[in-house]
């Protein structure tokens, strides 16, 4: 192994900037009491987030607003208050509340378990790890920035109060905020039927939240992790599984099952036939373009698409889908715990080859995939640190990981976004180190089912802290390392792949040679969009058709790696 990482020298200004704004919000968070949120502002606007570009200006960052909105459950319009912490019971016990006055709720954008208490007006929010705290804390205050810029905007000039029943049409709103049309149709998406109530709302009065943290321990971030795995222990010893090797991936939720179940294929005229009533305009073009002579997109990628919106309107296929499923030995956990991220068991003896997607029909012979004694555990790709916690929980757990596949999305400084990366050095920025690994795919793994985007591979990658604690000097720092690849997991994991091969834990600010780890190693990135171009993306809102190819390449890729293992590795399930 030679060269070294981007660790290596003095930090530049704007790693600085980053570093003295984590210091900043991490010490205030320590108070015993609630802080105002406006205290962070100043450090927030210094580092010159490359999400948050108009931060300290007077007009509105629309980029930046929506940005946060997308990542924040919609009862923003009445928040006062934030509570932070890793037990459930005790945020739904905050303020001497009980667990009924609490309400779930959901962000668009962000996987996370969330609470709304409407007479406290606060909301509650479960940390996985330190890398929610991360991500958390400069969204909200990004949020009250460009609030109160809005708030300010939507006043007319020597008004004392704010009259919101003046503001007249949506386009007098968007003409005094200065918001283009595209952006427009983008708040629409977030509020729907309520975006008069959020424009009321926002021009009523300037916000001014209060954030505590009740809690932030290791020992509490290794006790929620526990209790997330508890279920899929549970689902193991169940179908006498727990002495069975695994394959680790982290994804999401629905690739590896799709590719592997045939349900969703065994539906393929319903589907069809549904969009072709649908009236879908997106669905209907991309079915026309398919029929096109020479057409370069994939039939199977565009069912999997189409299925999912066909399962979500007809609730009787879904329970027929689920049977269907664990007939074949695919069993879906929901998360019980304050960690938020499902997860899959995947028997892979259980499987019918025949029912594989077509593309990795080859892959493995029926009496190797008959007889392999493997279990595949699919994760929804965690948050940051959060990984490296869920993946030391199941090596502890487990007696076999035989392989660590990552799968996830990432900001690209080199690419087009669609692209597919894949890297053999991350580095991490929790821990400053910076991991060589012999990653065990390449070009020629993932190639091969991508017909119109670009495969990457000798990419380096950068596990950020958040998405908004980067700035332009920070990443051109990267940039001029080669570190094109800009995402949130990758490095966490490898410092657990490190601690099961090693008497120590991981180091710090290390070079850290990966190339003959205790398991097999692959990580596969699909560009999602770049580090400036904040909620304009394909992962703005949910995956949209455009990112399916890179997805399901990296998806493909995987579940060929597993498949031809069974033939190659000794030992099998016992007649």
């Amino acid at each position: 192994m030679t060269g070294e990482g981007p660790a290596a020298g003095p930090p530049s200004p704007g790693e600085e900037q980053v570093q003295l704004y984590v210091r900043t919000y991490r010490s205030v968070l320590r108070s015993s009491g609630e802080i105002r949120l406006q205290v962070l502002e100043r450090a927030h606007l210094g580092m010159e987030s490359s999400l948050h570009q108009l931060g300290g200006e007077e007009e509105l960052d629309s980029g930046a607003f929506l940005y946060a909105l997308h990542r924040l459950p919609p009862v923003v319009l009445d928040l006062a208050h934030v509570c932070l912490g890793q037990s459930p019971d005790q945020l739904l016990h905050f303020g001497g509340s009980v667990p009924d006055d609490w309400l779930p709720v959901m962000a668009p954008g962000r996987r996370r378990r969330w609470w709304w208490n409407h007479d406290l007006r606060t909301m509650a929010v479960a940390l996985a790890s330190s890398s929610d705290l991360d991500d958390l804390v400069p969204t909200l205050v990004a949020l009250q920035i460009e609030w109160n810029k809005a708030h300010a905007l939507l006043r007319s000039v020597g008004e004392r109060e704010p009259p919101p029943e003046r503001l007249g049409s949506e386009v007098e709103a968007a003409a005094r905020l200065g918001i283009s049309e595209g952006d427009w149709e983008r708040f629409r998406g977030v509020f729907g039927v309520r975006l008069p109530d959020f424009l009321a709302e926002v021009a009523s009065r300037p916000m001014d939240l209060g954030i505590q943290l009740l809690g932030g321990s290791q020992v509490g971030y290794a006790r929620a992790t526990r209790e997330w795995w508890r279920p899929l222990g549970d689902v193991l010893r169940r179908e006498q599984l727990l002495d069975r090797p695994l394959y680790f991936v982290s994804s999401n939720a629905h690739c590896l099952v799709n590719l592997l179940s045939g349900v969703a294929r065994q539906r393929a005229a319903e589907v069809a036939a549904w969009v072709a009533e649908s009236g879908d305009p997106e669905l209907q073009l991309i079915a026309s373009e398919l029929g096109e002579k020479g057409s370069r997109l994939s039939a199977e990628n565009f069912l999997y698409y189409a299925a999912r919106r066909w399962f979500q309107g007809h609730p009787e296929e879904r329970q027929k889908r689920a049977r269907e499923e664990r007939s074949e030995g695919i069993f879906h956990v929901p998360s019980q715990s304050g960690t938020d991220v499902a997860a899959q068991l995947i028997v892979l003896d259980r499987l019918q080859p025949s029912r594989l997607d077509p593309r990795l029909q080859g892959a493995v012979g029926a009496e190797a995939l008959g007889r392999s004694p493997y279990v595949i555990l699919n994760i929804q790709y965690p948050l940051g640190l959060g990984a490296y916690h869920i993946l030391r929980q199941v090596m502890e757990a487990t007696e076999h990981v035989d392989g660590v596949y990552v799968l996830g999305k990432a900001a690209t400084l080199n690419a087009d976004v669609g692209d597919v990366l894949v890297s053999d050095v991350v580095h991490d920025e929790q821990s400053g180190n910076t991991y060589w690994l012999n990653n065990c795919f390449s070009f020629s793994q993932v190639s091969p089912f991508v017909t119109s985007r670009s495969v990457l591979d000798r990419q380096r990658a950068v596990s950020v802290r958040s998405t908004f604690l980067q700035n332009r000097g920070y990443l051109e720092r990267y940039y001029r390392d080669a570190y094109t690849v800009v995402e949130m997991e990758a490095g966490p994991y490898l410092g657990a792949v490190f601690e099961a091969g090693d008497s120590s834990r991981y180091p710090n600010r290390e070079q850290v040679d990966l190339t003959r780890p205790a398991m097999e190693v692959g990580v596969i990135h699909y560009a999602s969009d770049t580090p400036y171009t904040q909620a304009r993306t394909l992962g703005a809102r949910g995956l949209r058709f455009e990112g399916m190819e890179g997805t399901y390449a990296g998806a493909l890729a995987i579940a060929a790696r597993v498949l031809q293992r069974c033939g190659d590795e000794p030992g099998a399930v016992e007649a």
